[in-house]
């Protein structure tokens, strides 16, 4: 499922409608970076403060809202959270475990009351499992479970990921800043109101994705393997900004993938429809030495438009 919605998303780029994959945030806390498992698939920031104040992201977060985040702002509020007012950041991060396949927890922060939360929990008689005799696990709605890191971070998600996350932050598996290309990634997005980053594997299964035919001819095969991983920000400041950098091993990799995506853009572009082929007029790609850049902006009519479109709809679940 990870993996699916992550191709969707990188799919949205070559036709400008990208965004779907909102979630993520600012700087990530201490306590939640150390409980990242340094194995990451991808990372996905949301800045909750910004979002409100851009009717345009609002409304993009409703329709592209992932049943999963869905499940969990009303598991929260069944614990006394309430989203809108109690959280400013929510992260999503999926990695990969030797055994069991791609696993993924959120980190949720803000001025949520802890105290407030552990007493409406035992009112509701929701007791806790213990955990290495120190941490406590709550239940949730959902078959989700819960996890205080500090007093205005939560840990969350299915239980298996839940407890790879604490024995990372425990010292018992390699965490986030043991992965060198992902750890500079974030360092290059992590300010932004929306960030996400993507490691290899991902990055060259989306790709492929996200050119279509294009993907087909030999020199898709021949740099697939050096692409290393990509990094994107989105911002709603006067209108809508959109930023992707593909990262590779070299100049001569990105210049060839530059010219593959503006083909497959072009390919794309054939049947589009008016509102689709006005998004692709309003993104530029370019390489930078060894880095794909991506770039996007629309009004927020314009992108009000392209969200009802019926290939927005397609791509975005």
């Amino acid at each position: 499922m990870v993996m699916k919605r992550v191709k969707a998303c990188f799919s949205c780029i070559t036709l400008v409608a990208f965004l779907p994959c909102l979630a993520g945030a600012m700087p990530l806390s201490s306590s939640a970076r150390t409980s990242i498992p340094g194995d990451l698939q991808q990372l996905i920031s949301v800045d909750y403060r910004a979002l409100k104040d851009s009717p345009t992201a609002m409304q993009l977060k409703q329709q592209v809202l992932p049943d999963n985040l869905k499940q969990f702002e009303s598991a929260l509020k069944g614990v006394g959270i309430d989203p809108d007012k109690d959280v400013d950041t929510l992260a999503f991060a999926s990695f990969r475990t030797p055994k069991q396949g791609v696993k993924g927890v959120g980190v949720a922060a803000g001025p949520f009351d802890r105290k407030a939360v552990l007493k409406k929990l035992t009112v509701q008689k929701i007791k806790p499992t213990k955990y290495n005799a120190t941490t406590n696990i709550y239940p949730m709605d959902g078959g989700m479970v819960m996890v205080f890191l500090d007093d205005s971070t939560l840990l969350f998600g299915e239980i298996s990921a839940v407890k790879i996350a604490l024995q990372t932050r425990d010292g018992e598996g390699l965490g986030l800043d043991t992965n060198q290309v992902m750890a500079d990634m974030m360092s290059s997005v992590d300010s932004s109101p929306v960030w996400s980053i993507l490691d290899q594997l991902g990055t060259q299964n989306v790709m492929r994705s996200a050119l279509g035919d294009a993907a087909k001819v030999a020199d898709y095969d021949t740099i697939k393997k050096r692409l290393l991983g990509s990094r994107y920000t989105m911002s709603f400041t006067g209108g809508v900004n959109f930023d992707l950098t593909v990262v590779s091993s070299d100049s001569m990799s990105a210049a060839t993938l530059s010219s593959l995506v503006k083909a497959g853009l072009l390919y794309k572009k054939m049947s589009a429809s008016a509102q689709e082929k006005v998004a692709m007029d309003s993104t530029s790609v370019d390489s930078d030495g060894a880095d794909v850049n991506f770039h996007f902006k629309s009004t927020d009519q314009q992108f009000q438009s392209i969200m009802h479109s019926e290939l927005f709809a397609a791509v975005s679940h």
